[in-house]
């Protein structure tokens, strides 16, 4: 549990380290954060599992593999366009919203059955997201970034829901993939790739620390608490990403973008304390039905 807290305490001050780096094309950000990340993972890889455990991962992943990778290219590619368009609270709040898109996306294309109650989460992340998304409207907020937000979350469901129907996924070796397919594309966008020394700091702590080392913290502590424990840990980073951004940066989010990210964050977490109430009742029935239980 504490390994998947400081997974989403490194993901969380993603928008706050970007917002400190002077560089003004997007793509170049692109392209180093996506070296940087896709550089640590492989040495954490290499580390981990050696060079035959780290081309087996690799070999292993197949077409869902290359699907998770690519929507992960897309989505990270996404976030750091979106952060010039929109605030990370936007961004975070409406990212949150991933595991309720991603029983939707379940319920529409495989026709998993959706829960009474994961119906009522849904309409109310929705209805949280038009709260959010009516700013775009009056011209306050940028539809852009509002939609990028939307696209990043609905990318992320996708590769969710391609990763629980494919469990034998390596994420790291499709995470890597996707990072290094985001930095290609950026590199055949990005205007120029020369940085201050100090922007190449915070982009190696934009890429290594909050994306790659984020990354293994998660993939290494989610092995060990249950699936809705570590969706729940998770939702610290849409918590915690707009309060570092407003300390360091002092981007306050508008009044409908609290109030629509509150539902959001209210929805997810009645789901996900439902998805963990279930799983421990699970648990203790397997436990009194095993043989020699007293």
């Amino acid at each position: 549990m504490v390994l998947v807290f400081l997974a989403a305490l490194c993901w969380s001050f993603g928008g706050a380290i970007a917002r400190f780096v002077d560089v003004d094309d997007a793509w170049t950000i692109v392209f180093w954060r996506s070296l940087w990340a896709a550089t640590f993972i492989i040495s954490f890889m290499l580390w981990r599992d050696g060079f035959r455990g780290t081309f087996q991962s690799f070999s292993k992943m197949g077409l869902p593999g290359l699907a998770v990778a690519g929507c992960f290219a897309v989505n990270s590619t996404a976030f750091v366009i979106a952060l010039s368009y929109t605030t990370v609270a936007n961004i975070l709040l409406i990212q949150a919203a991933v595991p309720l898109f991603a029983a939707l996306i379940a319920f529409v294309a495989l026709g998993e059955r959706i829960a009474g109650s994961t119906w009522f989460a849904i309409v109310a992340v929705i209805a949280g997201i038009a709260v959010m998304v009516s700013d775009s409207l009056g011209g306050s907020v940028s539809l852009i970034g509002n939609g990028l937000a939307l696209m990043i979350a609905f990318g992320f469901a996708i590769a969710t829901v391609i990763t629980r129907r494919c469990a034998q996924i390596p994420m790291m070796s499709a995470t890597c993939l996707g990072t290094v397919l985001a930095g290609i594309g950026a590199l055949t966008r990005a205007s120029g790739l020369v940085v201050s020394s100090s922007d190449m700091m915070l982009l190696f702590a934009f890429g290594a620390i909050n994306l790659g080392l984020g990354l293994a913290l998660f993939v290494s502590g989610a092995r060990l608490v249950p699936a809705a424990s570590a969706a729940l840990l998770s939702t610290f980073e849409p918590i915690l990403g707009p309060i570092w951004v407003w300390f360091f940066h002092a981007e306050i989010p508008s009044v409908r973008t609290i109030a629509g990210g509150a539902m959001v964050v209210a929805a997810l977490l009645a789901f996900l304390m439902r998805g963990l109430v279930a799983q421990a009742r699970t648990r203790r029935r397997s436990f009194s039905e095993a043989p020699g239980a007293k």
